[in-house]
């Protein structure tokens, strides 16, 4: 396992926020977690750590909104989901996290500044689209596999149809919960479960199931008005953050 303590300052962290969002509060924190990491080992570790215990979450946060999801969207989105993990798998050793943090970063500020400057067209509820669907499902399929980025892109599709905020956050879960198990069999035969990387994950997960939880009750009683305003503040946070790092790793 890894022993130095500045990465657990960072780690316990990550771990935290995405629970929380695991849990179904907060949209994307979940996708802060590798870049915390990535402030003291590499984004690749880092992405190895954090699958299995987004996975126990996943299971944790399944059980607590079981039955709650919008189907339509799983069915739109999955299919493109899967294509965009296949993707990333076969590109595995070309594309970098800093090139994906930079394009997730850039769409998602976008997407952040069309919701605050288009806000009377972004409150009104949206059709479902499935030829939109399928770009993003495919975008957040590969970009979650590279770097557990997967957030930005699926709220791109999701945000704009103003579910109740149960029903997003389940479809959320039901969603991750299947791309993070999928994304498994390319991890082990690109050989990202190192024993050193088990047993870190294995350190952390005591805090998995504590921040799920508490991410599930968050959303419970929050209202939707400022559920909403939350889970775009976290988009544009996110946004800035993964453009920083972007903008840093090109330059490195």
């Amino acid at each position: 396992m890894i022993e130095d303590p500045v990465f657990y300052y960072v780690a316990v962290p990550a771990v935290i926020l995405a629970g929380l969002s695991k849990g179904g509060f907060g949209g994307g924190l979940a996708l802060l977690s590798v870049p915390f990491m990535s402030l003291v080992i590499s984004p690749v570790q880092a992405a190895a750590i954090m699958l299995p215990i987004l996975i126990v979450m996943d299971m944790i946060a399944l059980i607590a909104w079981r039955g709650v999801y919008d189907r339509r969207s799983l069915a739109i989105l999955l299919p493109a989901a899967i294509a965009g993990i296949s993707l990333g798998w076969a590109t595995a050793a070309y594309v970098t996290a800093t090139h994906v943090r930079l394009i997730v970063g850039t769409v998602a500020l976008a997407f952040w500044m069309d919701y605050m400057f288009g806000r009377r067209d972004a409150l009104r509820p949206r059709d479902h689209s499935p030829r939109k669907g399928w770009f993003w499902g495919a975008v957040s399929g590969f970009t979650s596999f590279v770097t557990h980025a997967g957030g930005p892109p699926f709220q791109m599709y999701m945000l704009p149809l103003r579910l109740e905020p149960k029903v997003l956050a389940g479809t959320g879960i039901a969603y991750f919960a299947t791309v993070n198990a999928i994304k498994v069999v390319p991890y082990l035969f690109l050989g990202q479960f190192s024993p050193v990387n088990l047993m870190t994950s294995a350190i952390l997960l005591p805090l998995a199931p504590l921040a799920t939880l508490a991410g599930v009750r968050l959303v419970r009683v929050v209202p939707q008005a400022l559920f909403y305003r939350l889970t775009y503040s976290v988009v544009l946070i996110i946004a800035v953050k993964l453009i920083w790092d972007g903008l840093a790793g090109l330059s490195a």
